[in-house]
């Protein structure tokens, strides 16, 4: 019986450059619709720099990229990106309606205005994050949790179905983390596909059913119990396997004579 699984996201021999620096070099992979995809590796392996070049603000230095599959609904999908949490100014005075609202902004155009319809999606948006009551606390005012549910909302707002999340769960308490995996998992369930860079491995293999596992070269991609073994782990992280740790004990230790 054939496979009903549809790819919305197809890299092929995908390498993309930082000047004379190889930041992800020949990184072929495809990625099923309405899943939570783990994105791991180590510090420098290429995470952040895959999803910018998804989003298309890296140049390839060579392959392609393609968005879409044969699904009607995901001819034309939307990508969202959520930025790690330094890069973003909380203390900026805008309340919680006003960041969700830039999500509409892209679908404006030039000198429009917000249709009824526009802000129909933006309280829709509020009200799946849970955020109808704070619309008009300033952001500054959040805990992190809620600061990270305005930025998924100003996502949904502006109709996407690939989310890209830099490393969205950094700085997140126990409360807060458990929050957004059960969002992944909502969204999910309604056929969206969550790309997210993760540094807990433990976490991603329980909670993503996908993952890539990086080190500037693609070591491996698929079902997360398949990717994120202890052999790939090792490879990626450039850890010593059992034996050779074994072998540096025998180095190292000291016999009484």
């Amino acid at each position: 019986m054939p496979s009903t699984t549809h790819h919305i996201l197809r890299l092929r021999d995908v390498t993309v450059c930082h000047g004379r620096v190889t930041a992800l070099r020949g990184v072929s992979t495809e990625l099923p619709c309405g899943s939570a995809i783990a994105i791991c590796g180590p510090n420098g392996s290429g995470k952040s720099t895959l999803l910018r070049a998804l989003l298309g603000w890296h140049p390839l230095a060579s392959g392609e990229i393609l968005i879409g599959d044969a699904h009607p609904r995901h001819a034309l999908p939307r990508l969202a990106y959520l930025p790690q949490r330094q890069t973003i100014d909380w203390d900026f005075p805008l309340h919680v309606r006003a960041v969700v609202e830039q999500g509409r902004l892209p679908a404006l155009g030039l000198f429009r205005r917000f249709t009824a319809a526009d802000h129909a999606r933006i309280s829709e948006a509020l009200a799946e994050l849970d955020l109808t009551a704070l619309a008009d606390r300033p952001l500054h005012a959040l805990s992190g949790g809620q600061q990270q549910r305005v930025f998924l909302a100003r996502s949904l707002a502006q109709g996407a179905d690939i989310f890209l999340l830099d490393e969205p769960f950094a700085g997140l308490d126990l409360r807060a983390t458990g929050e957004l995996l059960r969002m992944i998992r909502a969204w999910n369930a309604r056929g969206r596909t969550v790309l997210a860079v993760v540094h807990d491995i433990a976490l991603a293999r329980s909670h993503f059913n996908h993952a890539l596992l990086l080190d500037t070269d693609l070591i491996a991609s698929g079902p997360s119990a398949e990717v994120l073994t202890a052999e790939n782990i090792r490879r990626a992280y450039h850890l010593p396997s059992a034996a050779e740790e074994a072998l540096q004990s025998l180095r190292t230790a000291t016999f009484p004579s």
